[in-house]
This record gives structure tokens, C-alpha cells and sequence, in this order.
């Protein structure tokens, strides 16, 4: 007898939420709006809208967030970091978010001012861990928080142990949720939810889910952030690098495997990492229960 499976019975259907970044040029622009368009629909939990360093990045940011609470019913949560800026500064864009009527931030330390690889080196004048933006964060309004979690440890972590102990201290500060980092192996988040909960730390710890578009291009970011790539993984994308339409449907296929297993071993909220991209998002969502209401004038004229 086949075990019973929530995905494919609808009796738990998932929250979902999506991550988007901030638009460089007028192309990306519109492809970021029609994203946003097309899952606006699925009434995600929330979404969020990611933030880098330098002053023409943080203001694409805010420019986004803001168009999104005025133009939108989606709930935008502002990525916010520490890096490169005194604590008079962060403070000034978390009041303008405030302004805005953003009440929702993800608050990130922030890589390295030298990318990835190179020393974490704080402002002088700044907020030096997650820990203290979150402090700031709920010293200037009360603002719903939301910090990372890696399941595998942040790369700059000396153990899993002392990175969980550093998403302890955020909660501490008023953290609310946490998201992941990516993995591919969901044994991988199960196991690390069951230290996080054995530590004392209560808050949810959504899945961070990203949709395989570029296998090398994932792969290479994976390494650089500590995310383990499973060599099944690899083998499935072997030979499509120049055969983009199967690649699409075995990313599609790879990312709906990796779902309805959370789902069926109890997660109830999944963050969707889009890379601004909707149809692989949108297809997911369907295949686990999650679809446009029809409005109501439509519904009688079904009927």
C-alpha cells in the first residue's frame, strides 16, 4: 500500500513567498513588473525585495518596494544589510521603508565589501552582526523581522553549532522568521531544523527554494556560499548545456520533486528564491494546490 501524501491529496496546501531583486537596467524592469504580475495572484505571504551595497542599488530597492505597497496588494518585505554604512544611514533607510509603509524587513549582515571570499570587515560606525540591525530595527519601529539560516553553515562560520548559537542571538534581538539558504538535499534542512529546535529556538525556518534556470551558474554560486550540489543533482543537468528546452523541464521537474518532498514531510511554508523569472515559480505553485481565486462575478457565471 502507497503511503498517504499530502502534495498530491491537497490536504496541505503550502504558504509561499518569493524573493525578487531590484532592476538595473529598463529590460530587467519590465521583466522584474511582469514577474511581479504574474504571481501577485497566488497571494504569497509576502515578498521580498533584495538590497546590496552602494547607493544606486539600496535606492533601486526602496524605488521597488515603494511601487509594490502602492501599486500592488503584495506585502514587500525590504532586504536591509550592514554593510559600508554608519548606523545613522541604515537608520535613515529603515525610517524611509517606515515612510513608505513597509513594516516587514530582512534584516542580512551582508557579504563582504570585496564579494564573497574576501574578510567580512564591519563599518566603523556601523551595526556590526545581524543582531544589532535587528536591535535597531525594533528600536525604531515594530517592524516584522526576518533573518537567514543555513543549513549547512555560513561559510564563515567556524561550525554549525556556533552559526546556529548566531541565529540565536538574532531571535533574541526580536527576529521573527528565518529563511534558508538554498540546499538540494532535504535531508540536509530537516536535520538541521532538528538542532535548530533542539537549541530552544522556536521561530519558523522557511525552505529557500531556488529553481535550477542555469545548472553551472547555481553550481558556482553554490560553492561560493557553502550549499552542497549532490552529484544526482549534477548528473541530471549533464549534456544540457546547449539544449536549453529539455534543461527547463528538468529544472521543472527537479524543483517539483524537491517541493511536494517538503511538503509531504510537513513544511508549510516555502520561500521561492525567482531570480525575477515566474513561469518555473508560477508552475510549482500550481502542481502543489496554490492558484488564482477567480473573482467573484466569474465564479457565478461558472455556476
Amino acid at each position: 500500500m502507497n503511503a498517504f501524501r499530502p502534495s498530491r491529496h491537497g490536504t496541505r496546501r503550502p504558504r509561499v513567498s518569493f524573493e525578487f531583486f531590484p532592476p538595473k537596467t529598463a529590460e530587467m524592469e519590465v521583466a522584474l513588473w511582469e514577474s511581479v504580475r504574474r504571481l501577485e495572484p497566488l497571494s504569497p505571504s509576502f515578498v521580498s525585495v533584495t538590497y546590496g551595497a552602494g547607493g544606486s542599488t539600496r535606492e533601486r530597492t526602496h524605488a521597488t518596494v515603494k511601487r509594490m505597497v502602492e501599486e500592488t496588494a503584495l506585502k514587500p518585505a525590504a532586504h536591509l544589510t550592514c554593510v559600508s554604512a554608519s548606523r545613522a544611514e541604515i537608520d535613515d533607510v529603515i525610517r524611509s521603508y517606515w515612510d513608505a509603509g513597509v513594516r516587514h524587513v530582512v534584516a542580512l549582515r551582508g557579504d563582504p565589501a570585496g564579494g564573497l571570499g574576501t574578510v567580512y570587515e564591519p563599518h566603523p560606525q556601523g551595526y556590526h552582526q545581524t543582531s544589532d540591525l535587528v536591535a535597531g530595527l525594533k528600536r525604531i519601529g515594530d517592524f516584522e523581522v526576518t533573518v537567514s539560516a543555513y543549513p549547512e553553515k555560513h561559510p564563515e562560520a567556524p561550525s554549525l553549532d556556533a552559526d546556529i548559537d548566531a541565529l540565536k542571538k538574532k531571535v533574541d534581538a526580536g527576529a521573527t522568521r528565518a529563511i534558508t539558504q538554498f540546499f538540494f538535499d532535504n535531508d540536509v534542512y530537516f536535520r538541521y531544523l532538528d538542532k535548530v529546535r533542539a537549541a530552544g529556538i522556536e521561530i519558523p525556518i522557511l525552505p529557500g527554494i531556488v529553481p535550477v534556470q542555469n545548472f553551472r551558474q547555481t553550481a558556482g554560486f553554490a560553492r561560493k556560499t557553502g550549499a552542497s550540489v549532490p552529484q544526482w543533482l549534477a548528473d541530471r543537468f549533464e549534456g544540457l548545456e546547449d539544449d536549453v528546452a529539455t534543461r527547463r523541464l528538468v529544472a521543472a521537474a527537479v524543483c517539483a520533486e524537491q517541493v511536494l518532498d517538503l511538503i509531504d514531510r510537513g513544511a508549510t511554508d516555502l520561500h521561492f528564491y525567482t531570480m525575477n523569472k515566474a513561469d518555473l515559480v508560477y508552475a510549482i505553485c500550481h502542481l502543489v494546490g496554490l492558484k488564482p481565486e477567480r473573482p467573484a462575478a466569474q465564479a457565478v457565471a461558472a455556476e
